[in-house]
């Protein structure tokens, strides 16, 4: 990158990377544990699963928020030979750096499913749901300060993920209308690039 320029990813967009993946694993593990009628039975793994969808909900979407806000609040304004990189890239990065945690993830609800079926499928799902709340909070963060938030791609995990990590000394901010995801990293349409 030319004369000291940064590569910079949306920290919306890392932390709504793993909503879907987490989301559909779940939802996939739970819809298997329905045909299984496990330990408990299928009507307490639901109630368990329903509460355990929530509880994960809750505990995602509200982790590490001071940290969000005060990294937010010093942001420094993106240098003009800093690089933005584009949302599929972000999303892509973060997919491939955890597909095996995914895997993993799947496979541990699917074996939970022979004790508490549906519960474990519902607890990834309840964690895939609090990441698209944190990062719509994120985006409410944003449109607040009229500037979008940037981390810089060296200071993430080498998975692509952690924007509010222990290595993250700052965020950069930009205009309102720079990159192609809109506040809270959803995709941008196109007629507000216009």
């Amino acid at each position: 990158m030319a004369r000291g320029g940064q590569g910079l990813a949306r920290v919306a967009v890392v932390v709504r990377a793993g909503a879907a993946p987490l989301w559909w694993v779940g939802v996939c593990a739970a819809g298997i544990g329905l045909f299984i009628p496990g330990l408990t039975g299928r009507r307490i793994g639901v109630y368990a699963g329903a509460a355990l969808f929530l509880v994960g909900a809750a505990v995602v979407a509200a982790a590490r928020r001071r940290r969000y806000t005060a990294l937010a609040r010093g942001a420094a304004r993106a240098g003009k030979y800093d690089v933005l990189q584009d949302r599929a890239v972000t999303a892509r990065t973060w997919r491939r750096g955890h597909r095996w945690w995914l895997l993993l993830g799947f496979l541990a609800a699917l074996v939970a499913n022979a004790a508490v079926p549906v519960a474990g499928g519902l607890l990834l799902a309840g964690c895939g749901a609090g990441l698209r709340l944190k990062a719509a909070w994120l985006g409410r963060l944003e449109r607040a300060q009229q500037e979008l938030l940037w981390v810089r791609v060296d200071w993430l995990t080498a998975r692509g993920g952690r924007p509010a990590g222990r290595a993250v000394k700052a965020y950069r901010g930009t205009g309102i209308a720079a990159g192609d995801a809109a506040p809270g990293g959803a995709r941008r349409r196109t007629a507000a690039l216009v």
